[in-house]
């Protein structure tokens, strides 16, 4: 078994206090590969942020874990090695059993997520809190999920959003023990978060999508005041990633995300975790194909990877100082 304090990670008990009571977000990045680590651990040293590591089950199978654990390591001897310690939390996204969980548990993860909402309430209940006990006995943190966000990341799909009911999230969190915990108000996976027929449009034909629901945050809130509240399907989408890709021969159909002028508002609640995927892709995946489009006789991954890398770290910068208030935080 491996301990994450043996790799520099830190848990995110005392990370998500600071948050609440600062009102600002930390940001959770997903990565799959060194380019995305890269980028995340550079934007987050500069801005001096405090960052979670996020790993799917699709990073899991696509990295291997012990690969994603030994990276993690990496990232916070880079961060030193680059001049400022930074607190970093390595969290399994989206865990489907205890035994996922534990594997990662005892693989080094400080944090893990138990996603039982696709199940009725008791069982979702009595799941997470066979996660939490075995979590906390080896000091890892656990985030739990009450409703169902609509969208596709990886294994996870769902057609429609169920909203969390807030007059459940106090009988959830002292059932199970779970130190944060994962709400549906609005947000969606992926980078085609709504149809067009739930967005309206603006002069400009652009595709706006329903506003989030922070009525239900807001009684939630009441219901658990000062607990740590956390947003996925967070990706705002940007445009001129959409249209880099589809100028340069990509497809991307009706895409549209979630405003950053409503996720700054969620950062200013008791929302200290946003969950950001889709705009890392797409990202990385605008810069790629503009670069071999303009440079079509490069054939060293190096060459196109850099810049993928260098528009991420921009990215990456421009969420924490303006999205998640989370820079000067570290």
């Amino acid at each position: 078994m491996t301990s994450y304090k043996d790799l520099g990670l830190v848990n995110t008990k005392e990370m998500f206090k600071k948050a609440v009571d600062g009102g600002y977000a930390i940001p959770a990045y997903n990565f799959n590969n060194m380019e995305q680590l890269q980028a995340i651990i550079q934007a987050c040293v500069e801005t001096k942020s405090p960052v979670i590591l996020q790993v799917s089950k699709g990073a899991r199978d696509y990295a291997n874990i012990n690969l994603l654990r030994n990276m993690a390591k990496g990232a916070t001897e880079y961060a030193k090695e680059l001049g400022f310690e930074i607190p970093i939390t390595l969290h399994l996204d989206h865990g489907d059993s205890f035994e996922t969980c534990k594997e990662c548990i005892d693989n080094g993860f400080s944090s893990v997520m138990i996603d039982g909402s696709h199940f009725p309430y008791e069982e979702n209940v009595a799941l997470t809190k066979k996660v939490v006990e075995y979590a906390h006995a080896h000091d890892v943190t656990v985030e739990g999920e009450l409703g169902i966000l609509a969208g596709i990341e990886d294994d996870v799909v769902a057609e429609e959003s169920t909203y969390t009911q807030p007059e459940e999230v106090v009988d959830f969190v002292s059932k199970t023990g779970v130190d944060s915990l994962a709400i549906s108000i609005g947000t969606s996976h992926g980078a085609n978060k709504f149809k067009p027929a739930q967005c309206t449009k603006n002069t400009d034909g652009v595709l706006i999508p329903p506003p989030l629901r922070f009525d239900i945050l807001k009684e939630i809130e009441k219901e658990l005041p000062g607990f740590p509240i956390v947003l996925h399907g967070s990706s705002s989408v940007p445009m001129k990633y959409v249209n880099e890709i589809i100028e340069f021969g990509g497809d991307l159909k009706d895409s549209v995300g979630i405003p950053s002028s409503q996720l700054r508002e969620a950062a200013t609640s008791a929302v200290c975790k946003i969950n950001i995927d889709s705009d890392g892709r797409l990202a990385m995946t605008a810069a790629i194909r503009k670069h071999l489009a303009e440079n079509p006789g490069d054939f060293d991954p190096r060459k196109y990877l850099a810049p993928a890398r260098a528009e991420l770290k921009v990215m990456y910068m421009d969420k924490n100082i303006n999205v998640l208030g989370s820079a000067n935080k570290a």
